[in-house]
């Protein structure tokens, strides 16, 4: 007969192992084949197999303390009894199992409710991240799941998983536009995803993160941060869009900083800060000298950082300088990033090296060749050419007609309207961002103005049209009216999720409108955020009546257009009991 064993006493110590030992030679005497699993902290628990257990005849488990789990030996005639009589009398005891033994019934447990945690963060860190925790949040709750979801926001990680909140999930959704830290979830079943699906597509996100998820292991991916391995988490490995918009994540604090605090400088006068020793000229140094001078190092910095972890980052910002002092602009930062990030990645993964020195490798062999490498070919090949694109670009876009003005306007203004904060958006905005260190301010202008129509639009439509939107469209449209103020475009989304064949092209043409006004009338911004808030700012914007005026065209004629487009629920489900019935 073939016996399975367990013993475990209240110590985890002696009792279990001797007990072990007693009925195993006690067993063999009888001539029964034996295997013993053992719960003691003297030696490693070795869990019988399958196969084992499939093969037994006998279960006998001599336990005290904590219950143990049986349910994987359901149906087989077993015997539970306390530890102290197989050690008083081990021959006895074996006589009494086979004897009493009885089948062990299958333990009915209720359905385990899932358990889930999560991260969301996006380039800026504003709406989309706390929107789409929201969404996750919400649907989870109305699936009867439980969650938690962590937001690393602008203001940093809020909510924050602690590691029992990590140990206790089924599964972990990492939400997130930019590259997070996944090393603490080592060894859960992790599913990676945007912020665009998790908000417009929570419940499909959960379902899909629940049923995909793979488990994570940090050696899959380089470093902590794991570059690639998202093949190994339910999502592909992160993109070279991935990695800039990482790098534009954060760099975006140092330029809205900087950028308000030169409007501050303006205050006192366009020219106040050339007077040594005024209050402006401190704040000129902080915003202008400071903050601006080192907006494309932390932009490179954080490409490489986001590509090849915490080794990248010293060359990443060595190339940005670099790119700086030698005119390269945005441009030059952004190439630096990537060969600073793909120089170091490869020489963490590629180039061998002795043991001894290993740990020599992220902080000095690796930036050390890798801030070599970017710099000379930045000096030597990348530098000069680019600059040379940069100066024209720069005299183009501060000397353009009105016809390219137009054009330009009708890009950028259309692209900040497309998708909301997507990746159409984000690269208008990086693109009018980076101009701001080679004090090119008209594009900021049309791209913070045009960010704001799509939500201010919204928000006139359901004032115009009232009785064509449900209550719930009502308040959302007085939320979405206040986020476009704050210039937070996401606060159209709920509608053009809802109706996107005739929400995006109205947005897109109230976008359109205002990034060509804007540029016709020669606008510029200092400050790359704070919407509604900024037009306060003394000399923060050149043209501030137009500009304003420029604005209000746009959010008009996105909301007056779309109040007429619009149909109403009861219109929607005529139209589709007509064409059920066809």
């Amino acid at each position: 007969m073939n016996i399975l064993i367990i013993t475990a006493c209240p110590s985890g110590m002696a009792g279990s192992f001797l007990a072990a030992r007693l009925l195993e030679r006690a067993a063999q005497q009888r001539g029964w084949q034996v295997a013993v699993e053992c719960h003691s902290r003297l030696e490693p628990v070795i869990p019988f197999t399958p196969a084992q257990i499939a093969g037994a005849g006998l279960v006998l488990v001599a336990a005290s303390g904590p219950a143990l789990e049986l349910s994987r030996f359901a149906g087989k005639p077993a015997f539970v009894d306390d530890i102290q009589p197989a050690l008083n009398d081990p021959a006895g005891w074996l006589q009494r199992a086979a004897e009493q033994a009885r089948p062990l019934p299958a333990v009915q447990t209720a359905p385990k409710t899932p358990r889930l945690v999560a991260v969301t963060a996006c380039p800026t860190g504003v709406a989309h991240t706390f929107m789409s925790a929201e969404a996750l949040t919400d649907t989870a709750k109305s699936l009867g799941y439980e969650i938690k979801v962590e937001t690393q926001g602008s203001v940093g990680a809020q909510n924050a998983l602690s590691a029992d909140d990590i140990r206790e999930a089924d599964c972990v959704i990492v939400a997130a536009d930019i590259e997070v830290n996944l090393s603490r979830f080592n060894g859960k079943r992790l599913f990676r995803t945007g912020t665009g699906p998790a908000l417009k597509q929570p419940r499909q996100t959960i379902e899909t993160a629940l049923r995909e998820a793979k488990i994570w292991h940090p050696q899959n991916g380089a470093g902590a941060k794991g570059a690639d391995a998202g093949n190994d988490a339910g999502k592909k490995a992160p993109g070279s869009y991935q990695h800039l918009l990482t790098g534009v994540s954060f760099m975006l604090p140092m330029v809205v900083a900087g950028g308000l605090i030169i409007a501050l400088s303006f205050v006192f006068g366009i020219e106040a800060f050339k007077q040594e020793g005024t209050l402006a000229a401190a704040l000129m140094q902080i915003g202008g000298g400071s903050a601006f001078a080192l907006m494309i190092p932390v932009l490179s910095g954080y490409i490489a950082y986001s590509i090849a972890d915490r080794p990248g980052i010293a060359p990443g910002m060595i190339g940005g300088m670099l790119a700086s002092s030698l005119g390269a602009g945005f441009i030059g930062g952004i190439i630096s990033g990537f060969l600073a990030g793909y120089s170091a990645r490869l020489l963490a993964r590629r180039v061998p090296m002795p043991r001894s020195l290993e740990s020599l490798k992220p902080i000095l062999i690796i930036p050390l060749c890798a801030s070599l490498f970017t710099g000379l070919v930045m000096i030597y090949v990348v530098g000069a050419p680019v600059a040379a694109v940069m100066a024209v670009m720069t005299d183009f876009l501060n000397n353009m007609g009105s016809a390219n003005a137009v054009l330009l306007g009708i890009i950028i203004g259309a692209m900040m309207c497309f998708d909301m904060g997507g990746p159409v958006n984000k690269a208008a905005y990086a693109f009018s961002v980076g101009l701001l260190a080679s004090q090119t301010y008209g594009p900021m202008a049309a791209a913070m103005a045009a960010g704001m129509v799509p939500a201010l639009g919204m928000g006139i439509a359901t004032f115009l049209a009232r009785r064509k939107f449900n209550p719930n469209e009502q308040e959302a449209g007085k939320a979405s009216f206040v986020l476009g103020l704050c210039f937070i475009s996401e606060g159209a989304i709920p509608f053009a999720a809802r109706d996107p064949l005739r929400v995006i092209p109205c947005c897109m043409a109230g976008g359109a409108l205002t990034g060509v006004l804007s540029m016709l009338f020669g606008a510029k911004l200092l400050a790359p955020h704070g919407g509604v808030f900024v037009l306060f700012i003394p000399n923060a914007i050149e043209q501030l009546g137009w500009y304003v005026l420029a604005i209000a065209a746009g959010a008009l004629l996105t909301g007056v257009v779309y109040s007429v487009l619009k149909r109403s629920d009861a219109q929607m489900l005529a139209a589709g009991t007509d064409m059920a019935a066809r």
